[in-house]
């Protein structure tokens, strides 16, 4: 689909990133853009579910990007300091270590250790040794260290439980007390404390949430603290709606039901991408469209077109309607699904790009440094294939293409295991199938070829072996070796690849574009120049 009338380019504005649209001289008077597992039988009527599709020209009211930098904000409107400042930035800091998780949990045992020294002290008639009274003086000391710093970062508001049980009392002991009763009031405070803590699960819990969300963009606004980012105005990507022990560290299927019957009544539709897990469609009024995903892989792209179709239905209903996608953690399969329909509304031409604006919408880089986008060399594969689908063929699905494999070669193999290649195996996976397997050190005579002086491995596949692979293929290398890592889809490494964008009877993929070695934990295994080079005969 071409569309030269429109470009992108985004812009940082301090940890928010706002996209600016930019339209050609002759355009510029038109109107503005507007903008827990199911059941086995119906994954499987979904699994085998083919679609058939027509093209619908891009509408302008799908071009609406996020305006407001504020929707995925890391803080309430009314507790955000100016972050630009040093001490802003370092209110920030300390505000997110006095409510981590391990901070809470730190407390929690030194609580603990307090009531332990009252449980000696009782039980000895007050004569507790002089080591231990230090101890619990000491642990006084840090809970007060530890109020002065909430007051400090979360202000007076934030902190006024901790000024109620801890100051009134602490100052009520020293005026008419004195040191000994001093100990004992101490020790009562932190008993309620204790019971304050053990009472206050939800507190913790949402530090755990935060904890395993790390610094992807949360909603943390109006009541709410979901791992949930507007990718643009009408796009939500989130976490999984969980419930039971999931939602310990995970978003509550409840809190995102409130959410979105709060923020988009009878205007939202959720999809979830999770072939592993589900929930009861009622929770959301029905509105929720199953597309199976495995964890850390592609869909078909006849899915990945299904999605976009779907989407549109569903957006050119009502100008407020809005889609949530998900999977598990809200990065891998809901970014590739969604850089899909960036591209497909034309809010973006170029798969780089959108995979770039859902990356920098995800990520909150006043939390962290690290990435939150799209996470496998083959999910930013398949989102470029759709882009070639719409700049290229109309929208649809391209002409059926079969091959089948000659030889596999793999570039610097010294690293890998026993370094000739003995200890792999592999297997192609088309639709869920297995349709071939391969041990490398149960093959023929001549089939494996080590070229040492090389750094290379040769395995030819016979004409009579090799099988046909049309369409969304999956290679999937294992390792005997233990010294070999495996990462995503417990393997060494793999890939996905459609047969009918292979050029020249040939797929070449380097270290970067397979899946695990792409990943820098593991280039001890894999070498700068490790590549997997396929040669095909076409049928």
């Amino acid at each position: 689909m071409e569309n030269p009338n429109f470009s992108a380019s985004y812009h940082r504005h301090g940890s928010h990133e706002q996209l600016v649209t930019k339209m050609n001289e002759e355009e510029e008077d038109e109107d503005d853009y507007d903008e827990e597992d199911g059941e086995e039988e119906e994954e499987d009527v979904l699994r085998e579910q083919e679609y058939d599709f027509v093209q619908v020209s891009v509408s302008p009211k799908h071009l609406h990007f996020v305006t407001d930098a504020s929707l995925s904000s890391w803080s309430d409107p009314e507790t955000v300091w100016e972050k630009t400042t040093c001490l802003g930035k370092f209110r920030e800091s300390l505000r997110r270590i006095v409510e981590h998780f391990c901070f809470r949990v730190f407390s929690l045992l030194l609580v603990l250790a307090d009531i332990i020294i009252v449980i000696i002290d009782l039980a000895t008639g007050g004569g507790i040794e002089k080591s231990l009274e230090i101890i619990s003086i000491i642990i006084v000391t840090y809970f007060l260290i530890e109020l002065m710093l909430r007051i400090f970062a979360l202000g007076l508001g934030g902190s006024c439980r901790y000024i109620c049980s801890h100051t009134g009392l602490f100052s009520l002991t020293l005026e008419e007390h004195g040191y000994a009763k001093l100990i004992i009031t101490a020790r009562l405070v932190r008993v309620l404390l204790f019971l304050r803590i053990v009472t206050g699960k939800d507190q913790l819990e949402r530090a755990t949430r935060r904890m395993v969300s790390q610094n992807k963009r949360r909603y943390q606004q109006d009541g709410f603290d979901l791992d949930l980012t507007y990718v643009t105005e009408r796009v939500i990507a989130m976490s999984f709606p969980s419930s039971g022990k999931h939602k310990l560290y995970r978003n509550p299927i409840s809190e995102v039901v409130r959410f979105l019957d709060t923020k988009h009544i009878d205007h939202y539709k959720v999809y979830n991408l999770c072939s592993e897990r589900s929930y009861e469609p009622s929770m959301f009024h029905n509105r929720v469209e199953r597309v199976l995903i495995d964890d850390h892989n592609v869909p078909r792209l006849s899915q990945l077109l299904y999605f976009t179709h779907n989407v549109r239905e569903w957006l050119d209903r009502d100008p407020n309607n809005v889609i949530a996608v998900h999977c598990k953690g809200g990065k891998g399969r809901t970014g590739t699904a969604i850089c899909a329909w960036l591209i497909a509304s034309g809010q973006f031409e170029q798969a780089e790009h959108s995979l770039e604006y859902f990356g920098h919408r995800r990520t909150d880089y006043s939390v962290g440094n690290k990435y939150q986008g799209v996470q496998t060399p083959s999910q930013s594969r398949f989102v470029g294939y759709l882009e070639q689908v719409f700049t290229k063929l109309n929208g649809r699905l391209p002409a059926s293409m079969s091959y089948r494999i000659k030889n596999i070669k793999i570039d610097g193999i010294s690293g890998v295991g026993d370094g000739n290649g003995a200890d792999l195996s592999f297997e192609i996976i088309i639709n869920g199938s297995t349709v071939f397997t391969l041990d490398l050190s149960n093959s023929r005579q001549g089939q494996i070829q080590h070229l040492k002086d090389l750094d290379k491995l040769v395995i030819i596949l016979y004409e009579a072996e090799s099988p046909t692979l049309t369409g969304d293929v999956k290679m999937k290398f294992y390792s005997s070796h233990p010294n070999v890592p495996n990462e995503y889809d417990q393997c060494a490494f793999f890939f996905w690849f459609h047969t009918s964008f292979v050029e020249n009877s040939r797929l070449f993929l380097r270290r970067g574009e397979l899946d695990n070695p792409h990943k820098p934990k593991t280039w001890k295994t894999y070498k700068e120049n490790f590549a997997v080079d396929i040669t095909f005969t076409k049928l």
